[in-house]
């Protein structure tokens, strides 16, 4: 039972605090959205457009790389098929030549949420030293 409030008003993205908090959403007072602004003086300056310009860049790719890793593994030339066909990626996954001519490496990125459903795909295709890091930025 609420002893200091009857209802309160909170900015969410995910709304999984609130679920934490057994909470419910009434309703919905505003959405917003991020947006990057700079002024028109700042804009026709070839200098300042560039550094914004710069800035940009950084934060799409901040954006771009949210809720996606990167993959690396390694694996025999003749099981690359099979770990083809496992790998959804951004454009085509990297392919590497390893020292050892029967065996090549693999870089790709993926969505978070499937990764656990990949990786023992990956290993049911032999695939050998699988590694998932974390991403801080995907330029395009």
């Amino acid at each position: 039972m609420p002893q200091l409030a009857d209802a309160i008003v909170e900015v969410t993205e995910t709304g999984s605090s609130l679920r934490a908090h057994r909470l419910r959403i009434v309703d919905t007072v505003i959405e917003s959205s991020t947006r990057f602004i700079s002024s028109r003086a700042a804009a026709a300056d070839s200098w300042r457009r560039e550094k914004i310009d710069n800035i940009a860049l950084l934060l799409q790719g901040a954006i771009a790389a949210y809720n996606r890793v990167g993959l690396m593994l390694n694996v025999r030339r003749e099981n690359l098929s099979k770990v083809l066909a496992t790998l959804p990626a951004l454009k085509n996954p990297t392919i590497s030549n390893l020292t050892d001519p029967d065996w090549v490496a693999v870089n790709t990125i993926v969505g978070e949420s499937i990764v656990r459903q990949i990786i023992p795909k990956l290993k049911a295709a032999e695939a050998q030293g699988i590694v998932e890091y974390p991403l801080n930025k995907i330029v395009l």
